[in-house]
């Protein structure tokens, strides 16, 4: 099946105490593994059924009549990718080829920082903010949702998720503070310049 449940690349405790164990038994356990199993059920019998993950959510996106295909793809490729762009003891100033090119397209890390957790902070209801290459050039994006970069040609580099399944256990309505947290002490520069390579 063309939708699956990868392996965290770390172990449920490993986030602690910026993200627990439990929310990660939740938002992974439950809910990422739902979407996989509601996804799978939706292609099965389908054309979709033997496309590669990122296919069956270019050939879905924006089609009313595939909107649950699209929904349930998207957000297994989008959780896939939250979940590399955080790691234990992560977080801070970044590093190499990602470091060069923050400093050159937003003017200095402190500026790339406020403009990303702004952009976490101000995607009314579910949804993403991302950092992305489009073309040469990084920029921040916000999607609602299940919407990805992926289907406007963009790069996704580094994501944090923004739906309340994501922070709610650990910071209640204290989005502004998941953020920062995630940006002081969880982004994984190595997963970030691994995508820009």
């Amino acid at each position: 099946m063309p939708l699956t449940l990868p392996d965290l690349p770390y172990a449920k405790n490993a986030l602690e105490p910026h993200i627990s164990e439990r929310t990660l038994e939740f938002h992974f356990g439950k809910h990422h593994q739902a979407y996989v199993t509601n996804g799978n059920a939706l292609i099965a019998g389908t054309e979709f059924e033997k496309m590669a993950l990122e296919d069956i959510i270019r050939k879905t996106t924006g089609d009313k009549d595939r909107v649950g295909i699209f929904n349930n793809a998207a957000q297994v490729w989008n959780h896939s990718f939250y979940w590399k762009s955080m790691k234990a003891n992560g977080g801070g100033k970044p590093f190499g080829a990602i470091a060069k090119k923050i400093s050159s397209n937003f003017g200095g890390y402190e500026q790339f920082l406020d403009e990303f957790k702004k952009a976490g902070a101000t995607q009314f209801g579910s949804g993403w903010a991302w950092l992305v290459m489009d073309n040469d050039k990084l920029k921040i994006v916000k999607t609602t949702n299940a919407d990805t970069p992926i289907t406007q040609n963009l790069k996704p580099l580094l994501v944090v998720d923004v739906w309340e399944h994501a922070y709610y256990l650990d910071y209640q309505n204290r989005r502004p503070d998941y953020l920062t947290t995630f940006a002081d002490k969880l982004i994984n520069w190595d997963f970030v310049n691994s995508q820009l390579s």
